[in-house]
């Protein structure tokens, strides 16, 4: 970011909520950077970049496509980087149609299941190098985008056509050959019902600008806690194993044969093809002597998942009974998730609880002073679950590491032990599972094999943990037979599908090279060089930018010695630069590869984007994504705002649970939608740390924001009789919640459609109990849970509600207060919940 001419942070308050990375926006602007902010709310972000632009929540398609279609027509793309390294000239199959021609709709959508047919989003395997041809990607992308016009990028955002000028020119004036420009984004993009198709959306503007690969470009994810990104790449995720290896479907995988004809690409080409290699080393990893080609390296060891089980479906399982026990670690369920009501119902249907945390956080006491109790809802007495709690170590007492945003691995030491019995997670997981192992030593049931065949063996110290560096050597992996036996792989292209090696995760291969703990590597300043590539390691195979071959044109040349990177070197023919290059390293520049050719070998000299299995950025998604192959705007599962770009008011394959306890307030045009008129969005504070349960037991961070508070604008205020520092009542179909008043001009009311528009900003740190410092009403139980249907995350960033003076009811009173909003508006399962927009007539 530190080499961006241009950053724009949207979705996110990067200077508040992720202080540490801004100092390389801040680098970036005193090199002479042009930094804006595009958030609901003026921020401290806001006051200290060049401009904020204020924007509706749950509009940011409308905004990107809109500068989508400024860079199309205008002629602002980089032309020869759209034309060598995007699939911007293939043509799409004549089966395709557009929203542009259904309503709103691609083809394929089957509205008994809300899932698309993604064949007829094909592409044929014709190009078309002069762009022009009706179906080639570049003119379906130009007719797509081009309702997003400045007019309605100001109609449903309420972006000026000044500001939105000002966006545009700053993003099109540094991009090219000379100049790069990045975003960074966090949940205000993601928690969404078409949250990844909003990353989608920036991804498009960014190939078009030529600003993937590159010093200074890319699209930057700011994630949530220090190491959110570890935990997508090793997962805590039910749908994925370690290294982005999707989990398998009892359905579609019943053999390993099965599951990688699925995760090959067709195409044979990139480094997907060797997924094979990966998986077998991870079995191996696992289960060892036990994986044998035999018996497919252990495959049926693995869970086969026989549907979606996120966090929200595992809570429904859990209110009809079909769920025993629990373990919530390193989260905050009762506070933290969406629609937290249910979930503290939830665990009341359970047997037992295990709570692992720092303190006595809400999801251990909800049982005992929670809402529900309070209101009658629950009665102490009656519960069955038994719950544990178990005290866990803080960072600074235990050793390991941390992967953060830009996907680098950092090594912590213990600085301290932890007191008492609080443990870390690794020595926890690991006496469960010897305990475990214990009992069923004598078991002869097939289930408990893959418990007692695990690989379990790690060495431990004179405390009696265990040593995490030889967790790490295991995730980097190993040969374990043939002549390289117990030599440690240098990177994952050593990975084999013999059973010969061994790999926890294959993207880490060589975070451990030569033996040497290279997550740990702290020269100042990084070491020498442009990349710091002497401060940590960055997976895969310590690449600090990924695909940055296409840093360089496709003869090989730096675009500009500015921007120089990555390039070929004719003399030695080979890739060389300041970082180690995302490509073949001898493959030249316009290589052809071979018929037939598959994995690396098919890999063209211009094809940038090793992983894809056309080896191109993906201006078109022909799959990938289950809900369109190109980004379109839809309103939020609740929005008092019609859609004015399509019929379709709310994305069609967006995923919806119609239950009585999470309800969901009229959208546009529906009867009822004026009971809940405002919007709400939530955010996050400096002193807090998300559900709190770091923060709000520290008195330094509990005095400085001691109580939930609302923002909202002296209009709205005067709307509602609200008083700066007074009470206000927040009511959504879910809850309704209290907060002190801070009326502020930081949040500003928008004309949007015609109407005006007022935003309720709401942080999300407190909890109701009697243990932390300070307490305060849950936020996230006024959010509904629909969620995006590629991601299953909740919409957690937009939704509707009312506001009035005053503290909320004690006791029932607040349930019934909430009952009297929900039959004022007279909502039922089915309100928000159909599939497909009624259309005039209908």
């Amino acid at each position: 970011m530190a080499n961006a001419d241009c950053i724009v942070l949207m979705g996110g308050n990067m200077a508040e909520a992720h202080p540490v990375g801004f100092q390389w926006v801040s680098e970036a602007k005193a090199r002479g950077a042009r930094v804006i902010h595009v958030d609901p709310r003026f921020t401290r972000t806001s006051a200290v970049v060049d401009k904020h632009i204020s924007m509706r929540a749950g509009s940011d398609i409308v905004l990107l496509g809109g500068l989508i279609n400024h860079v199309l027509t205008e002629g602002k793309h980089f032309g020869e980087f759209v034309a060598a390294y995007t699939n911007a000239a293939e043509l799409v199959s004549e089966e395709f149609a557009d929203t542009e021609d259904l309503d709103g709709l691609f083809s394929g959508f089957d509205e008994s299941t809300g899932t698309y047919d993604l064949s007829t989003w094909a592409m044929t395997g014709e190009r078309d190098e002069t762009l022009t041809h009706p179906r080639s990607v570049f003119q379906v992308l130009k007719r797509h985008y081009a309702r997003y016009t400045p007019e309605m990028v100001s109609q449903m955002c309420g972006v000026s056509a000044e500001d939105f000028a000002y966006l545009a020119n700053s993003l099109t004036e540094n991009s090219g050959r000379e100049r790069t420009g990045c975003f960074a984004y966090a949940t205000g993009w993601t928690q969404h019902s078409m949250g990844a198709q909003v990353i989608r959306t920036a991804t498009i503007l960014q190939l078009l600008l030529g600003n993937v690969g590159r010093p200074g470009s890319g699209i930057m994810a700011l994630r949530g806690h220090a190491s959110i990104q570890g935990s997508t790449d090793i997962p805590t995720l039910f749908n994925l194993l370690p290294g982005y290896l999707p989990m398998p479907s009892a359905d579609k995988h019943p053999t390993l044969d099965d599951y990688l004809a699925e995760v090959k690409p067709a195409s044979g080409k990139g480094y997907w093809e060797y997924a094979d290699a990966y998986m077998v080393s991870l079995l191996k990893a696992w289960w060892g002597d036990a994986a044998t080609a035999e018996n497919d390296w252990a495959y049926d060891y693995l869970p086969h998942l026989n549907g979606p089980l996120g966090t929200y479906q595992t809570t429904v399982h859990m209110l009809e009974g079909n769920v025993d026990g629990y373990f919530v670690v390193g989260q905050n369920p009762a506070v933290g998730s969406a629609n937290s009501g249910q979930q503290r119902m939830a665990m009341s249907k359970l047997k037992w609880l295990v709570v692992r945390d720092l303190n006595m956080i809400e999801s251990a006491t909800w049982w005992k002073e929670g809402p529900e109790i309070s209101s009658g809802e629950l009665k102490t007495e009656e519960i069955a679950t038994e719950v544990f709690y178990l005290p866990a170590a803080t960072h600074v007492e235990k050793a390991g590491s941390f992967t953060q945003t830009q996907r680098m691995v950092q090594w912590r030491h213990q600085a301290v032990r932890p007191p008492g019995d609080a443990q870390s997670e690794l020595d926890f997981y690991y006496q469960l599972g010897q305990r475990i192992r214990e009992r069923l030593a004598d078991s002869d049931d097939p289930r408990d094999r893959p418990l007692l065949d695990l690989t379990w063996d790690y060495p431990v110290d004179e405390h009696g943990d265990v040593d995490g560096t030889a967790v790490l050597a295991e995730i980097n992996g190993r040969h374990v037979s043939g002549d390289d036996e117990g030599k440690i792989v240098d990177t994952y292209t050593e990975l084999k599908a013999d059973g010969s090696t061994i790999s926890g995760c294959w993207i880490y291969a060589g975070i451990y090279a030569g033996g040497v703990n290279k997550s740990a590597r702290r020269e100042p300043q990084g070491g020498g060089g442009t990349t710091q590539s002497q401060w940590g390691w960055v997976w895969p195979a310590d690449r600090r930018i990924l695909y940055n071959r296409a840093s360089a044109d496709p003869e090989g040349r730096p675009w500009s010695e500015r921007k120089k990177y990555v390039w070929w070197d004719a003399d030695a023919q080979r890739w060389t630069g300041e970082d180690v290059p995302d490509f073949p390293v001898d493959r030249a520049p316009g290589t052809v590869p071979e018929p037939g050719a598959r994995g690396a070998d098919a890999i063209g000299g211009n094809d940038a984007f090793i992983m894809q299995d056309d080896g191109k950025g993906w201006l078109f998604a022909p799959h990938g994504l289950v809900d369109g192959p190109l980004p379109t705007h839809y309103e939020a599962q609740e929005s008092p705002v019609a859609n004015a770009l399509y019929p379709q008011q709310q994305s069609p394959a967006r995923l919806m649970l119609p239950r009585n306890d999470n309800l969901d307030a009229p959208s546009a045009g529906e009867p009822g939608v004026d009971v809940y008129p405002y919007v709400f969005t939530t955010y996050r504070l400096t002193e807090h740390h998300t559900a709190g349960g770091m923060s709000r037991w520290s008195p330094y961070l509990a005095e400085l924001q001691p109580e939930m508070f609302c923002e909202v604008s002296p209009e709205l205020a005067a709307e509602c009789g609200l008083e700066h520092e007074g009470w206000a009542t927040i009511i959504s179909p879910r809850a309704a919640i209290e907060a002190r008043v801070l009326v502020t001009d930081r949040l500003k009311p928008l004309q949007i459609n015609d109407r005006t528009v007022h935003q309720v900003g709401l942080p999300y740190h407190w909890g109701v109990g009697s243990d932390a410092i300070v307490t305060g009403d849950a936020v996230n139980d006024l959010i509904g849970v629909t969620m995006d249907p590629n991601a299953l995350i909740q919409e957690s960033k937009v939704g509707s509600c009312a506001v009035i003076a005053g503290r909320r009811p004690t006791g029932s009173g607040t349930a019934d207060l909430v009952s009297a909003y929900q039959q004022r508006a007279q909502l039922t399962t089915d309100t928000d919940n159909v599939r497909l927009t009624p259309r005039e007539g209908q």
